[in-house]
């Protein structure tokens, strides 16, 4: 009996082992790979290694060192499934092909790959990496070249965090940032962990920097911020003209802050939300203006049903994209409420209840036992926030 366990055992490792090994990198006949063999054929071998790997956690991938896995992080993200194509229902439909390989010295390689599929003969790129090799004691690690091409930026720390910029860092926003991210760590019982800055003009040269030369889902995108979270560490790569550190939104801080501190899983986007206006405002707009707005434009009806209201999503902002939810700001009331009765605790309490639910039962059940309002008396008991508030 114990024979068929382990041949059965022995097949379900094999098949696994296949099954991670199904789609090796295609070696197109021009490209020009390192003259020893020996290393070639083991620099392939490894690369393949690695790219197998790319699908399971960051940290578990044996091809990257732990001194690089911060900035590898992000580049391992952006390859996580990239073989997919959801439009041809197809799990393999972009097929890795090496296109060049590039040696810098004796121990250091400078890998592209490019992932392409064919549709009805024509050829769809979906993305192109470029990847650092070193070779280290009879065996090759992987890295993403963030570093490399940043070796000429300057860098300064400040308190937990080390900022990478170009030319100039608005040291005075900075240092406000810094103590933006210790309170709100506080507040969320949160360890302080490091964080680690660099400053892109964009997009495009923020891709470049981590090692994405092209991918087919960023089309036309000009900015955005990437981030990963290794070893105590936060590595956020801001592209969204803020090379120089002149400003930063508190809102979206604390919203970075609370997946740093409470498993995003948990997170009630409503009560995450309120949180966030409360203490970071919104589209650049304070809180007691966001109040003073609200109270203008919404609580002026003494008719207003709140329950209705927050289930509808009620948008009292400028406009669909600077939206202000009626929802949010009704748990930034309770959030405030709530702190002052029984401490920020309690709030992480109601903060982590669970995902939003269209029912909201996760909500009113720890809402109730936090604070006794409920379905029932939710109205009056809103009105009565909505009145002592800002005073």
């Amino acid at each position: 009996m114990k024979s068929k366990q382990f041949l059965l055992i022995g097949l379900l490792f094999i098949t696994a082992l296949s099954f991670a090994q199904i789609n090796p990198l295609i070696v197109p006949a021009n490209v020009i790979l390192p003259k020893d063999t020996l290393i070639a054929n083991h620099l392939l071998k490894s690369l393949n290694g690695f790219l197998s790997q790319k699908e399971s956690p960051n940290k578990e991938n044996t091809f990257v060192l732990n001194e690089d896995l911060l900035e590898t992080s992000i580049l391992l993200d952006e390859m996580k499934g990239i073989e997919k194509s959801v439009k041809s229902k197809d799990d393999n439909f972009y097929k890795g092909y090496l296109s060049n390989v590039v040696q810098i010295d004796k121990s250091n390689f400078i890998i592209q790959i490019s992932y392409i599929g064919i549709n009805e003969n024509t050829p769809i790129l979906n993305a192109s990496f470029e990847i650092l090799a070193k070779y280290i004691d009879g065996k090759f690690y992987f890295l993403s070249p963030l570093q490399r091409n940043t070796l000429s930026w300057q860098t300064k720390k400040t308190g937990n965090t080390t900022f990478h910029f170009k030319k100039e860092l608005n040291t005075k926003v900075a240092t406000e940032y810094v103590k933006d991210v210790a309170v709100f760590d506080k507040k969320l019982n949160s360890q302080q962990d490091n964080i680690v800055w660099y400053g892109c003009n964009d997009m495009p040269e923020l891709l470049k920097n981590i090692g994405v030369l092209y991918k087919l889902e960023y089309n036309g995108r000009s900015v955005s911020t990437f981030n990963a979270n290794e070893n105590k560490t936060t590595l956020l790569v801001n592209g969204t003209y803020n090379a120089s550190f002149n400003s930063f939104d508190p809102h979206d801080l604390w919203h970075e802050r609370t997946r740093n501190a409470i498993p995003k899983n948990t997170i009630n986007k409503p009560v995450d939300e309120g949180c966030a206006y409360l203490y970071g405002g919104s589209w650049g707009i304070t809180w007691p203006l966001i109040l003073k707005t609200f109270k203008e434009k919404v609580a002026n009806n003494p008719k207003s049903d709140w329950l209705s209201l927050y289930d509808g999503y009620y948008n009292f902002g400028e406009s669909k994209e600077k939206h202000l939810i009626v929802s949010y700001l009704i748990n930034a009331l309770i959030v405030e409420k709530i702190e002052k009765e029984k401490g920020f605790p309690a709030v992480i309490e109601l903060l982590s209840c669970g995902k939003y639910e269209k029912s909201n039962d996760n909500y009113f059940k720890v809402l109730e036992k936090l604070t006794g309002i409920n379905r029932s008396n939710f109205n009056e008991n809103i009105w009565t926030l909505i009145k002592k508030s800002g005073k």
